[in-house]
């Protein structure tokens, strides 16, 4: 049996040994206390629908995506496309940040991301994505990424990580950032400055003729001094008309990762930093990733562009939850 959130549980939990309160049958050892204190899985509703009049991508009605040899170096045309897509991302990203307090489903954020994305006459890129259900992630706790939206309230002293990409104008924009649920324990608080600010160092490495191992080397030197895991499994890539391209840009450092940065490239960077270990779990939403050991992890994301003398950050600027957000003042 499998229920929506831990606002079931009762005020007083069983011993160990008693029946489980959730009405499995089974002890309560063995049900739900090994689930204390975690994510629990919550109701998901059906995909929603986006209206006509909204430009769509390829695979917005049958789920499939068919990758395509697209260009690492974009033209200045698509560049200009690319920038607006990533400012209606941002946009989106800090109205979903602001509903984030105790009492407010995912659910609830979900619809005004949708809302909100398609008054910028943009598509929810996240819909229909290898069939994912929603228009954007909310990742909750020990959920590393890619969780989905769903019934669950979020609790006081939670921290959740929201992961919007619109399309619009035949491009892409992704960014995503870890926002406090009321009154947020101090490791937790430290775990997200410290990972927007390795997020930040890793965008400081990105310089023309300099290979993308640089941004993991940065990004794996800000995080070291607190002892904290960067996840490996999951990384940044190429976006542009594609969700993503063949660029991969891990968070941590590799010397075989040997692209050689080039003026007009277009990739994410997104570390994903974990209190303790990086492995993860996958729910049975066949979406959902988690740690192993049920610690916190946090996530900030920007679309990036290489230029001439640096980064330009896409869904940076004015409104956006980052760099500007409370925590970070």
């Amino acid at each position: 049996m499998k229920i929506s959130s831990l606002d079931a549980a009762p005020a007083t939990l069983p011993q160990a040994n008693e029946p489980c309160w959730c009405g499995s049958g089974r002890k309560y050892k063995r049900c739900h206390k090994k689930s204390e204190g975690r994510v629990l899985q919550g109701h998901v509703s059906p995909m929603r629908s986006v209206p006509d009049h909204i430009a769509r991508p390829p695979y917005a009605d049958t789920g499939e995506y068919e990758p395509w040899d697209e260009g690492r170096v974009k033209s200045p045309e698509i560049i200009e496309r690319m920038r607006h897509a990533g400012k209606v991302a941002g946009e989106v990203l800090a109205l979903a940040g602001a509903m984030v307090a105790p009492g407010v489903t995912t659910e609830e954020i979900d619809i005004a991301v949708h809302e909100a994305f398609i008054e910028r006459n943009a598509y929810p890129s996240t819909i229909n994505y290898h069939g994912y259900p929603k228009a954007c992630c909310t990742s909750v706790n020990e959920v590393i990424c890619h969780g989905i939206p769903d019934s669950r309230k979020l609790q006081d002293g939670d921290i959740c990580n929201i992961d919007v990409t619109g399309w619009v104008g035949g491009v892409h924009g992704d960014t995503n950032a870890t926002f406090f649920v009321g009154d947020v324990d101090p490791e937790s608080r430290q775990l997200v400055r410290v990972t927007e600010e390795a997020t930040w160092r890793g965008i400081e490495a990105v310089k023309v003729g300099r290979p993308l191992s640089d941004i993991g080397r940065a990004i794996e030197d800000a995080v070291k001094p607190y002892r904290y895991g960067v996840v490996r499994a999951f990384v940044g890539h190429g976006i542009g008309e594609q969700f993503h391209t063949d660029i991969q840009v891990l968070h941590y450092y590799d010397s075989r990762s040997t692209t050689i940065m080039r003026e007009g490239m277009t990739f994410t960077i997104e570390p994903m930093i974990t209190l303790g270990s990086v492995n993860y779990k996958i729910w049975d939403d066949n979406w959902t990733a988690v740690t192993s050991d049920g610690k916190r992890t946090a996530q900030f994301e920007h679309t990036i562009l290489v230029t001439a003398d640096g980064a330009d950050v896409l869904t940076g600027g004015p409104g956006t939850a980052s760099p500007s957000a409370p925590w970070a003042r």
